[in-house]
């Protein structure tokens, strides 16, 4: 089977899931076996944050597949993509508020007004489960195709809020080898999206040269 016809099968959305859920599936793993370092709650919010951010470029990287391999294919996995994004989005939130906050909403909304990198972390959060909501067929009926489409750009405004929510959270140690990895990622897929929509412009019938 070609990587073309694999893309096609009806198994591989499902293939993709369990795969994807295999990190989480191996830091609940590890919660059991002890084996999370001195520190286990930092461990779990620093690694689903991790696991955020990555799931975030693999999917922002969908379009470009699809456009340079010229396979359509590809987009059948888009959304599926950015609700595991949300997934790793959520249990991240989920640890910081349960484990680092001890659920003491009051001190949750404090931090947040308090912290810039916990309020751009929680600006990011909320965009990202208004996306989540609306990521289904009938969000686009009601919404209308070109609001939905409009609204769902908003994906690279979170994407800015996710990595200066990283790059404050490294800050306080001076470490941002893996911020500069991320940014250039985020950096390259934003400038082909500009790169590739100010092309379209220009040779769509009826522009001026």
């Amino acid at each position: 089977m070609t990587l073309r016809e694999y893309l096609r099968h009806g198994l591989a959305k499902w293939l993709l899931a369990g795969l994807a859920l295999l990190p989480f599936a191996w830091l609940v793993a590890r919660i059991f076996l002890d084996q999370l370092g001195p520190n286990p709650a930092e461990h779990l919010i620093r690694s689903t944050g991790d696991w955020t951010l990555r799931f975030l470029c693999v999917t922002l990287a969908i379009t470009p597949l699809r456009v340079l391999s010229g396979w359509p294919e590809w987009l059948r996995f888009r959304r599926s993509l950015g609700l595991l994004t949300f997934f790793y989005a959520f249990m991240h939130a989920l640890c910081y508020s349960v484990l680092d906050m001890g659920l003491e909403w009051p001190e949750i909304a404090m931090d947040v007004l308090k912290r810039p990198f916990i309020a751009v972390g929680f600006a990011a959060a909320v965009l990202l489960s208004v996306l989540a909501a609306t990521s289904f067929n009938g969000a686009v009926k009601a919404m209308g195709a070109s609001r939905w489409r409009r609204l769902h750009q908003t994906v690279y405004a979170i994407a800015a809020l996710a990595l200066l929510h990283f790059f404050w959270m490294r800050s306080g140690k001076k470490n941002f080898a893996e911020v500069m990895v991320y940014a250039a990622i985020l950096g390259a897929l934003l400038g082909w999206r500009v790169w590739h929509a100010a092309r379209q412009r220009r040779f769509k019938p009826g522009a001026r040269p």
